[in-house]
């Protein structure tokens, strides 16, 4: 169909397949609301649930440790918890992110959006 105007039939594909990508890249967005990742602190006795976007969505704290002598160790425990969420949910969606770009054919590696 394009074949007499040299270069623009590629382009052409190029464009569709962009297209393509920008919107698996927004189906790859929705679908990390959906996983969840749970990080922990205190052998277990403060656990934070979060999507793979970082919202934080659950808090789970043992009654235990509710000391109130041990008020900044609690706090600690909890940041703690949050922060392993955190980065889980970070490693999640660079996880999903790669089995995006390789499903493309794109370079191991290669970072979206540009």
């Amino acid at each position: 169909m394009l074949k007499g105007l040299g270069g623009l039939g590629d382009m052409a594909g190029m464009m569709k397949k962009a297209q393509e990508m920008q919107q698996q890249m927004a189906e790859m967005q929705d679908n990390l609301g959906n996983i969840t990742v749970t990080g922990e602190s205190g052998a277990g006795l403060v656990k934070a649930t979060a999507t793979a976007k970082g919202e934080l969505t659950a808090l789970d704290i043992d009654p235990s440790i509710f000391d109130p002598d041990e008020k900044e160790v609690v706090e600690d425990l909890i940041l703690a918890a949050i922060k392993d969420a955190q980065a889980k949910a970070q490693d999640k969606s660079q996880e999903e992110m790669q089995k995006m770009t390789e499903g493309l054919g794109l370079p191991a590696g290669m970072k979206l959006p540009f």
